[in-house]
């Protein structure tokens, strides 16, 4: 029996309790009957800074599960997507006596391993710290496990199993699925998150990808100091990427830096299939000659190379602004579901697109189109793949990262360079000649089967042996509906007379019954034409109402990239 765990479980009901409450209230006023609730989007804020209260309060596991669900608008709306995009992942390090006890537990003697080694930690985060220390005369940096954080993490993970079950009364059926696939993936990503062993391979394999690479440095492990709880890497100094008075002092061009760090991104996504999936300013720093530095790979993900190709083709539908080419890569990719309106999407494309180029025609960033996507993705019943989610997530926060550099830098024309520069964009013109090449061979193929078809079929209708076979499809439930309406109205009609018979035939206790069934079945034919089943959609971050939100708020989009951290080298 897990105390521990039984403990842990009634201190986050305790926390999640009223929020669940209001969420019912909100689709039934008396939790069982009454009609829906109206939401502001003020509410939904409110809501959700509570909600990113309770997670702070509840310590690391929760505080990653709000990381994990920013990157995740296929569950929540966009007002807590914006909120746990804040979170910020720092505690106070554990004090050295305990983290001493996980160094020697895995590497042995401090003393023998080290030449020398600061028991102050550089920096302190939810599953690990930073400490400094020097290998045979080299600097180093040494990420450590944080003492006793396995069994919280575990307890942790228990109670997020047992609580879907609660959780899936007081959500709708297209958004089950998207929890019960969070859950796992949270629970995959934590426990990755803790390997530092995998953390140590992805590393390696991403600074291999970038070897020829003079303007990336990803600092070397060193596997002989390396385990699974300790990960000690090369201790690689900079500025951080979000100290722009000390970039411009040390003369670093921004705008070729912000260059630097999306092209790397697009490397990564696009031609390696395996990326940092965590690039906020506190993992990024800039060297005195302007080369790039990135820490902490503890989240990091892959691509499959199905999704590379997709992602192609909505850069270069973007490139393009055909917006049906950019609707048709969204659903293959499965961000978008195949039966949203394409006239409401292909509106909210283009209004984001206008949007987001201000008063240059020329200058417009994706962004803007991947934040509207995720917005109008809450309104649409949607599995979003877990990968493909850091990888929304990631493009969202490098842009920012790169507005923040150049408020005028152009992510299209740089994502569209690279892909003519790798060959991408031409050879999309390859395949769209050879996809039409191969339709104009089906339709000649097509010509010379069907007159055969064509005579039998009116043969069969001249000998009246002819029979057509139709399905009606209902995906609204409209034909039920009719159904039921008619139903009733039949069912009232004869009730009426009934009870009228009664009132003049019978005593007042039957005819009373009467009166009540007459009652009934009118209030449930008022109910039936009442109902309203409709999928909404507006644009929720045109540019103007960014403009209001960072008059309300200080912590605008763009400013939330610029907080500091105690250190480059995260402890995640």
């Amino acid at each position: 029996m897990n105390l521990r765990a039984y403990w842990r479980f009634l201190v986050v009901a305790r926390h999640f309790l009223p929020l669940l409450v209001a969420y019912a209230r909100d689709r039934k006023r008396f939790f069982v009957v009454g009609s829906s609730r109206r939401v502001t989007p003020e509410q939904r804020r409110k809501r959700a800074q509570q909600l990113l209260d309770s997670l702070l309060t509840l310590g690391p596991t929760f505080i990653k599960l709000g990381q994990i669900l920013s990157t995740r608008p296929d569950v929540l709306p966009p007002e807590y997507i914006e909120e746990f995009s804040k979170l910020q992942d720092r505690v106070p390090p554990a004090d050295w006596d305990e983290a001493r006890v996980v160094i020697e537990d895995e590497l042995g003697s401090v003393d023998d391993r080290f030449d020398e080694f600061e028991t102050e930690a550089i920096s302190g985060a939810s599953l690990g710290q930073v400490y400094l220390a020097e290998v045979d005369g080299e600097k180093v940096a040494v990420k450590i496990r944080r003492p006793g954080i396995e069994t919280l993490v575990e307890a942790d993970l228990r109670v997020v199993r047992w609580s879907l079950p609660l959780l899936m009364y007081f959500i709708d059926d297209s958004r089950s699925f998207s929890l019960e696939t969070l859950a796992d993936e949270f629970s995959k990503t934590i426990r990755e998150e803790m390997d530092y062993q995998r953390e140590g391979r992805m590393l390696t394999e991403i600074r291999e990808n970038f070897r020829d690479n003079d303007r990336i440095c990803i600092p070397k492990v060193k596997e002989s100091h390396s385990t699974q709880r300790v990960l000690t890497m090369e201790y690689v100094p900079g500025t951080k990427i979000n100290d722009i008075d000390s970039l411009d002092a040390g003369g670093i061009d921004r705008t070729e830096l912000a260059e630097t760090l999306q092209r790397a991104y697009l490397q990564m996504i696009i031609d390696d299939g395996v990326f940092h999936a965590d690039p906020h300013p506190g993992n990024l720093a800039v060297q005195d000659d302007g080369t790039l530095v990135f820490y902490d790979f503890g989240m990091s993900g892959r691509v499959d190379p199905f999704v590379q190709d997709k992602i192609i083709d909505f850069y270069a539908a973007v490139a393009d602004q055909d917006i049906d080419a950019i609707l048709d890569a969204l659903i293959e990719m499965g961000t978008l579901s195949p039966e949203a309106d394409r006239q409401v999407m292909g509106d909210v494309m283009e209004l984001a697109i206008a949007d987001a180029r201000g008063e240059d025609i020329e200058q417009y960033r994706v962004q803007q189109i991947i934040q509207q996507v995720e917005d109008t993705i809450y309104e649409f019943p949607l599995r979003l793949p877990a990968n493909l989610a850091l990888v929304l997530r990631v493009a969202t926060v490098v842009e920012g990262v790169c507005v923040t550099l150049d408020e005028d830098f152009d992510f299209i024309g740089v994502a569209t360079d690279y892909l003519r520069e790798e060959g991408y964009l031409a050879e999309g013109v390859r395949n769209f000649v050879e996809d039409r090449a191969t339709e104009v061979s089906d339709a000649a193929r097509s010509a010379v089967r069907i007159p055969p078809k064509l005579e039998s079929a009116l043969d069969r209708v001249e000998r009246e042996d002819f029979r057509v076979q139709a399905d009606i499809e209902d995906s609204d439930g409209l034909l039920a509906t009719m159904t039921k309406r008619l139903i009733l109205g039949m069912l009232l009609a004869s009730t009426l007379f009934s009870t009228a018979f009664l009132y003049t035939q019978a005593s007042l206790p039957a005819t009373g019954v009467g009166i009540a069934g007459t009652v009934g079945l009118s209030l449930a034919l008022w109910w039936s034409f009442r109902s309203k089943k409709a999928v909404r959609a507006k644009p929720q971050f045109t540019r103007q109402s960014m403009r209001e939100q960072d008059r309300e708020s200080p912590s605008g989009l763009n400013t939330s990239f610029g907080e500091d951290t105690d250190d480059a080298y995260s402890g995640d």
